[in-house]
């Protein structure tokens, strides 16, 4: 029987390459956004590669609309939360509403996303839940402090869920990635963080979606509660 995987934020960035790489390896991969038109690009990708992949719009900002994806989905083997927003500024200029809408990406969604499908898992004592965490969450930006408060309270949660639910059999680890390249319109900003690390230089999508696969696999069967950094070495120095 198939592995079956859910992907937020899969439309775009390393959610994308996230969902194409589980595909690869043979998971029928639910994609999850809330741009139609990016998730059929995903599935069509995924498909055309001869995988299995289905979209399905949902604002994971509404807990009402994490609920009915939930009914809609039903059991999974693997869960990756991607989806995430990411405000930069000092902190005397950030919006009250761009504060509110980090924390409900970041952190609230995962939170309700893992309530919704991680009992299931921890009943058939078997999954792997991930979360795509942040360099931020365990150093200082000076224009990311809030949303490195959301990725350090994701990895707080990765810790809570793995005592919660690892003696179920359910796997709940973190990949905390450096500065990706993701977008065009970003790059100026990603080559000067990519320049602070060990390494030099940004990643691609492609190399944290390798992490993000050997996690979700069984390879992977006696890693849980951490949360790994895949930062070129900046955290290291």
């Amino acid at each position: 029987m198939s592995v079956k995987a859910l992907v937020t934020g899969a439309t775009s960035g390393i959610g994308r390459a996230i969902a194409k790489r589980l595909a690869a390896d043979g998971m029928t991969v639910v994609v999850v956004g809330r741009d139609a038109g990016r998730g059929a690009e995903v599935v069509g990708e995924i498909t055309g590669e001869g995988g299995s992949a289905r979209f399905i719009a949902a604002d994971l900002t509404d807990v009402a609309a994490i609920g009915r994806l939930a009914d809609e989905v039903g059991e999974l083997d693997v869960l990756v939360n991607n989806a995430g927003r990411a405000t930069w500024g000092p902190s005397e200029d950030l919006k009250v509403e761009d504060f509110d809408a980090m924390f409900n990406g970041n952190v609230r969604a995962p939170y309700y996303l893992v309530a919704a499908f991680a009992p299931a898992m921890a009943r058939k004592g078997a999954g792997s839940i991930v979360n795509i965490g942040s360099m931020a969450g365990s150093l200082g930006l000076p224009t990311g402090t809030a949303y490195g408060a959301t990725k350090a309270a994701l990895a707080s949660l990765t810790q809570g869920w793995t005592a919660e639910y690892s003696p179920r059999g359910v796997r709940v680890n973190t990949v905390a990635p450096g500065p990706v390249y993701t977008r065009p319109e970003g790059k100026e900003r990603f080559e000067a963080l990519g320049a602070t690390t060990a390494l030099k230089r940004v990643a691609q999508p492609e190399e944290i979606a390798e992490v993000v696969a050997f996690l979700a696999s069984p390879r992977a069967g006696y890693v849980t509660g951490a949360t790994i950094a895949v930062d070129g070495g900046r955290t290291a120095i």
